[in-house]
């Protein structure tokens, strides 16, 4: 081993080499070694949160002179390159690690006390003069800064995703109006059933969508209370009331995100039935995904749409095209309703004052929503190139005998049901039901009856051709 290469870290455990250009320390890597399980990193966006809370922490503790400006100008400046990213290569550890989140914070100290050791022009690990515990984690413990860094970092990941299904909300609001002059065949049990209008069918797309904008937006009101200044288990012990009172006030000014601190540090700490609930408005927004992912894939099927074709579908069938955007988003929605029971999970093994299972929360959580937010964007471009058809829509209407059903409320069941039968009799199957009935009943009633006006009125008019609604 070229010790030159090395300097030497201590820990509870005994001295140990740690490569001598590494902004991380002995924690973390005892910690790369134990959890050496996934290709899965801990998440960017937590490690940017974490160096955000780091950063009101050392500020707090600045402003009540717990810490020398010189040295907290230099953390400052250590969280800032943190934050912006310019230090990601020095986050090393498994997403799916033991001990509630440890492993992070201690590798979070680790490089902002190293960084800020460059800042006043000493070396890597010289912890006498800026330590990562004494210094970087003063007046603060995994079990707050790990719960309240996830909440900052899913407010961030929620606002995102909030606006690309804001997106695709108005796309499907554009087709609905696009749409809106195409009579199809409404289906209930993958059968034929009464007609509507192919607007119609899309409005339905745009305001389950809308539910889906509105549950992510009330999601963050959930994460504003977080639980910074309890410490280890609630209490606040080892921490100062005034940096208590303080710290999530700087916290606040930094994030912008109108955090404010639990009333009961207790139950912040123990409890993250919080996520379980931001939890069930992502998985709503999943079954949502994939129910009219799977609606557009029938349509398309049925010809009363075509999809915008994106790649060539097999590998032994030339001119083959396959609907694998729309698959590529199911498959998202089932992955997503599989991590948010993991969410639903490790919430629930949490044991008295601590949740040992806050990193794999964090990682499913963060990662769904990052997927969801990838997902809404390709969908809403996807959308956008969907082509209606007419015609398709038009003899899929025309050729079907449900069709009688928008006459009840002008002819009866009894004459209706005639009508049926007589068609069923005289004709050939598939024949033109729509020019059988203008011939039986009037063109004119007929047109009246089945225009997209008409079918998508709440109810029937009393005489159709007045003005009610």
């Amino acid at each position: 081993m070229e010790k030159e290469a090395f300097r030497i870290e201590h820990d509870l455990l005994g001295p140990r080499h740690v490569p001598r250009d590494a902004y991380w320390g002995i924690h973390t890597l005892r910690a790369r070694e134990n959890f050496a399980l996934s290709q899965c990193k801990t998440p960017p966006q937590l490690i940017r949160a974490v160096a955000l809370v780091k950063k009101a922490c050392c500020i707090a503790n600045r402003d009540l002179s717990f810490l020398d400006e010189w040295m907290a100008d230099a953390i400052i400046a250590a969280c800032d390159d943190v934050y912006l990213g310019k230090l990601d290569d020095q986050f090393p550890l498994d997403a799916i690690q033991g001990g509630a989140g440890t492993s992070t914070n201690m590798n979070v100290n680790e490089v902002i006390a190293n960084r800020a050791l460059e800042y006043v022009g000493k070396t890597k690990g010289d912890y006498d003069t800026i330590h990562p515990l004494d210094h970087v984690n003063l007046h603060q413990s995994t079990n707050d800064i790990y719960p309240t860094a996830v909440k900052i970092a899913a407010i961030s990941e929620l606002r995102r995703l909030s606006e690309a299904i804001t997106n695709l909300q108005e796309v499907f609001q554009q087709k609905e109006k696009e749409f809106a002059g195409i009579v199809t065949i409404g289906r209930t049990e993958l059968q034929n059933a009464v007609p509507m209008t192919l607007g119609g069918q899309f409005s339905s797309f745009a305001e389950a969508i809308a539910r889906d904008r509105w549950r992510t937006f009330k999601c963050e009101e959930r994460l504003r209370i977080v639980n910074i200044g309890g410490t280890a288990v609630g209490t606040g012990l080892t921490a100062p009331r005034s940096y208590i009172f303080l710290v999530i006030e700087r916290l606040r000014e930094l994030t912008g995100l109108g955090l404010s601190r639990g009333e009961n540090l207790l139950d912040q700490t123990a409890n993250a039935d919080v996520f379980v609930e931001v939890a069930g408005c992502v998985n709503a927004h999943a079954a949502n995904l994939q129910k009219i992912c799977t609606d557009l894939r029938l349509l398309h099927f049925l010809k009363e749409i075509s999809l915008p074709a994106v790649q060539a579908g097999s590998s032994i069938m030339p001119g083959k095209v396959n609907p694998v955007i729309l698959e590529a988003a199911i498959g998202a929605a089932i992955k997503t309703k599989a991590e948010m029971l993991i969410v639903t999970e490790t919430a629930s093994c949490g044991s008295f004052q601590i949740n040992e299972f806050m990193p794999l929360l964090a990682f499913s959580l963060l990662a769904t929503l990052d997927l969801l937010t990838a997902t809404n964007a390709v969908m809403s471009k996807h959308v956008q190139q969907i082509v209606a058809h007419n015609e398709t829509c038009s003899l899929h209407v025309n050729n079907n005998p449900t069709l009688i059903t928008a006459f009840l409320p002008h002819i009866g069941y009894e004459q209706a049901e005639r009508l049926v039968k007589q068609y069923t009799m005289e004709t050939i199957e598939g024949s033109d039901f729509r020019q059988f009935l203008e011939e039986q009943l009037g063109k004119d009633l007929v047109d009246r009856v089945l225009s997209p006006a008409n079918l998508m009125s709440l109810g029937y008019r009393t005489k159709l051709g007045d003005n009610q609604s």
